[in-house]
C-alpha cells in the first residue's frame, strides 16, 4: 500500500523579521571608529594616534563588541532597560585600554548612525506587502531603533515593530513572537520567522512558527530572496 502523503503545510501570511544582522548591518567598524574619534572631538586619523596595529585591534573588536555581551549580562537585561544596555556597552568598552571613557561616550552616541540596511531589505519587504504577506519587526534590543527603521526606509514596510524593550521579553520567549503575531493577525502555523540566531531566532519555533536562519553576512546582499521562495512571493 502506498504510504499517504504528508499534508502541505498551511501558506505563509506573515514574516517575522529580526533586525540586527538580518535587515541591517552595523556597518563598518573602522568607519564607526572614525566617526566616535571626531564625535569626541579629536583631530587627525584614529591611526595615527593610537598606532595601525592598536587602531586595526579596536576595529576588530568594534565589529565583534556584542557577541560578548551574552557573558557579560547572560539574562539579557541590556534588551529589556535602556540603562542596563549602556552600561553593557561600557563594561565591554573597558576590556579595551586604549579606548578610554571620552571616547565610548561618542562611539556609543554614534552607533546607530553607523547601521544600514541591507539593499534586499526594502525589496524584500515590499513584495511580501504587495503580495498581501503581513510583516513584523521583532528585535532584541535595549533601546529605539525606530529613527533607524525611518532613516533607511524600511518603516514604512513594516506592519508591526515590536522590540524587546516595549514588551518586556526576549527572545527565544515566545511571549515576544506571540505578541508580534497578535499585531499582524496571523496564526503562528502560517508565520515564518526570519533571523540570524538559532539561539533567539529560533525560539519562534516553539509556537509552531518556521524558522529561516540567515547568518551574519558582509557586504550590501544578505540573500533575503530565499525568505520569498520560501513564501511564495518571488
Amino acid at each position: 500500500m502506498t504510504p499517504a502523503p504528508f499534508p502541505a503545510p498551511a501558506a505563509v501570511e506573515g514574516v517575522l523579521f529580526d533586525f540586527h544582522s538580518t535587515l541591517v548591518d552595523q556597518g563598518d567598524p573602522d568607519v564607526w571608529l572614525r566617526a566616535g574619534w571626531r564625535a569626541a572631538g579629536r583631530e587627525g586619523d584614529p591611526a595615527a594616534s593610537l598606532g595601525v596595529e592598536a587602531a586595526a585591534q579596536v576595529v576588530a573588536f568594534l565589529d565583534r563588541i556584542w557577541e560578548g555581551a551574552r557573558v557579560i549580562d547572560p539574562d539579557s537585561r541590556r534588551d529589556v532597560d535602556p540603562i542596563v544596555h549602556r552600561a553593557v556597552f561600557d563594561a565591554l568598552i573597558e576590556t579595551v585600554p586604549l579606548l578610554d571613557h571620552e571616547l565610548a561616550e561618542a562611539l556609543y552616541d554614534t552607533m546607530l548612525d553607523m547601521w544600514w540596511a541591507y539593499d534586499d531589505a526594502a525589496p524584500t519587504l515590499k513584495t511580501l506587502h504587495d503580495n498581501g504577506i503581513r510583516t513584523a519587526l521583532v528585535s532584541n534590543i535595549g533601546v529605539d531603533v525606530r529613527p533607524v527603521l525611518e532613516r533607511t526606509g524600511l518603516a514604512g514596510l513594516l506592519d508591526a515593530v515590536v522590540l524587546s524593550c516595549d514588551v518586556g521579553a526576549v527572545k527565544p520567549d515566545p511571549a515576544i513572537f506571540a505578541q508580534a503575531l497578535q499585531r499582524i493577525g496571523v496564526r503562528p502555523d502560517r508565520a515564518l520567522m526570519v533571523g540570524d540566531s538559532w539561539r533567539d531566532d529560533g525560539g519562534a519555533a516553539q509556537l509552531g512558527a518556521r524558522v529561516l536562519l540567515l547568518p551574519r553576512t558582509r557586504g550590501p546582499v544578505h540573500g533575503l530572496e530565499q525568505v520569498l521562495l520560501l513564501v511564495g512571493s518571488s
